[in-house]
């Protein structure tokens, strides 16, 4: 007995199906996804790490091979400075983001960083911008809310409260950088780093042994607590 025939229209549709198939795997081939860069570049000891060792890497990465192309550079300071010291040590060097965090004893401030323009001017205005970012970070209790009223205050003043700039410059620039008053590292990245994708993560003038996060027990100026 003969079996019945497949109706007309399945046919077709089974072809237009594979079809679609077929194009769509030549768009996805001709046409790939871009996946977002991976970055794994970093600036600045890993926590945990001991300072003395972060110090001595800091110094082996100006031994660069391609000396004469400019690098991106982590610059650490001994203590907090003001823009001032930071206009005068990175003269011969593009500074780009300036780290700010208010030293308030046994008190952890936040990090503040202000991206700059080039120039001393951008450079003399980060410090008020780094106060309206600081009055913003109000935290999630009135212990932090009062810690960023306090820095947003003393950021406003100009403080002496710069713990680190992210630098460019080539290989002699960065290390008349690394012997300049108080600075404490320079530590550079390969010429082939690109802007915006590498993290920073400052050395903080308090940290003398072990990278770790310091006590927070003090009372905050003002406060009574």
């Amino acid at each position: 007995m003969r079996r019945p025939h497949p109706s007309g229209p399945a046919v077709p549709a089974v072809l237009t199906a594979v079809a679609l198939i077929a194009v769509t795997v030549v768009l996805g081939v001709l046409h790939p996804v871009r996946r977002a860069p991976v970055s794994t570049d970093t600036l600045g000891p890993d926590n945990g790490e001991v300072v003395a060792d972060y110090l001595a890497r800091a110094d082996r990465s100006l031994d660069a091979p391609d000396a004469r192309r400019e690098h991106w550079a982590l610059v650490s300071f001994a203590r907090p400075v003001t823009t001032e010291v930071v206009r005068d040590a990175a003269s011969g060097t593009r500074v780009s983001q300036v780290l700010f965090r208010v030293p308030l004893d046994r008190v952890q401030t936040p990090l503040v960083p202000v991206s700059v323009a080039a120039g001393d001017a951008a450079l003399a205005r980060a410090s008020v911008l780094a106060a309206g970012r600081a009055q913003a970070m109000t935290g999630e209790t009135e212990r932090q809310a009062q810690i960023a009223a306090v820095s947003s205050e003393e950021l406003a003043r100009n403080c002496a409260c710069v713990i680190g700039v992210v630098v460019r410059g080539d290989h002699e620039a960065l290390t008349a950088l690394r012997s300049a008053p108080d600075v404490r590292a320079v530590e550079a990245l390969g010429a082939e780093a690109v802007a915006g994708r590498f993290a920073v993560r400052p050395l903080l003038p308090e940290q003398v042994e072990i990278v770790a996060p310091g006590p927070d027990d003090g009372i905050v100026p003002g406060s009574g607590s």
